[in-house]
């Protein structure tokens, strides 16, 4: 009897070791880059740049995955090492069991990839005849890519001008037709670096409902997605990671990573006028085109409400006032002391 338990108990762990496999394994990930000094009597300095510093992480099976960080914190060149487009100078990842260094090939089988701002498609065909072109580089018929092709157009609001050449296309028409492709065949993990850059905000509300409802909660992908929008990773996002000029900061949920705010309150201001620094308050402020946004994290911000207006109202002029709770930007700047650039609309 206990040799049948023992071996009920051995199966059922490798069953669920199985189950609960992840499916992106990043071991101690390092990219560099070279850049270039000034000139010194007849050569010129080199310096390395750690793009990627030495992170470890793991994507489980099924997961929405966010990296969240500002731009140049090293996020697409992480995702262009696990796409097998850069080739790590330390490290190595796994994607699905294979190894991006030994099997790329297989890697790029079960792959989607879309990277911001990258000229990956053909501006002189038209955008079925990308799509048809991929289609047959991923091996797909004839009959399932004409399917699959009118399908992704279609939810893309791309029908219309389907023939027309991709140089004459938008940046946001563009990066839908790269988003079409990297989900073209079809693949069991999607790498999606900034999908919602470009685009107009009916369109993103659109494609943050596709990625999470559809390819995510419906298909069972399992998505690593990039973004430098707080709100966009925390309405997606199971887990969220924190990169900041290369290095993994800190691996949680949203929830979770709040609790890291010992303020229970944040008081925002808008205002026109620019301002560098308050006095008397420790203030996170962003200088934006057309105004200025304020927010201090308290206790009871009603405790230094009036202080704080009185110190703003001589500098510029008050828009509005809100008193919030703590957001993840919060969190990012209180454990990293970086800025994240744009906001999300």
């Amino acid at each position: 009897m206990p040799d049948i338990l023992f071996a009920q108990a051995f199966f059922l762990t490798i069953f669920l070791g199985v189950i609960y496999m992840d499916d992106i394994i990043v071991s101690d990930l390092t990219k560099k880059f070279v850049k270039k000094g000034k000139r010194k009597l007849l050569r010129r300095e080199k310096e390395d740049i750690l793009a990627v510093d030495h992170i470890s992480v793991k994507v489980k099976k099924g997961e929405l995955f966010g990296l969240l960080g500002p731009n140049g914190a090293g996020k697409t060149t992480l995702v262009k090492c696990l796409a097998t487009l850069l080739i790590p100078d330390e490290g190595t990842a796994t994607i699905d069991g294979h190894d991006i260094i030994t099997d790329p090939i297989s890697v790029r089988k079960i792959l989607g990839i879309t990277t911001g701002g990258e000229r990956t498609l053909y501006w002189k065909l038209s955008a079925r005849d990308n799509l048809k072109y991929f289609a047959s580089l991923y091996g797909l018929s004839s009959k399932d890519a004409e399917e699959r092709i009118d399908y992704l157009l279609d939810i893309m609001d791309l029908k219309k001008k389907q023939h027309q050449r991709l140089e004459k296309y938008s940046t946001g028409m563009r990066q839908k037709v790269s988003i079409a492709r990297a989900i073209l065949h079809d693949p069991k993990i999607l790498l999606l670096d900034e999908p919602t850059l470009g685009l107009d905000p009916s369109f993103s509300m659109f494609l943050r409902s596709f990625i999470k409802n559809e390819l995510n909660k419906k298909e069972g992908k399992t998505i690593l997605l990039t973004t430098h929008y707080m709100d966009e990773a925390d309405q997606l996002c199971d887990r969220i990671a924190f990169v900041d000029k290369g290095k993994l900061i800190v691996v949680d949920t949203s929830k979770n990573l709040k609790r890291n705010v010992s303020k229970n309150e944040a008081l925002e201001i808008r205002c026109i006028g620019n301002i560098e620094k308050l006095e008397n308050f420790n203030a996170h402020i962003k200088n934006k085109k057309n105004y200025t946004k304020i927010r201090i994290l308290h206790e009871n911000t009603e405790d230094i409400m009036d202080d704080v207006l009185k110190d703003v109202k001589e500098k510029a002029k008050i828009l509005s006032v809100n008193v919030t709770r703590p957001t993840l930007e919060d969190v990012f700047v209180h454990l990293t002391g970086s800025k994240l650039e744009d906001e999300y609309e």
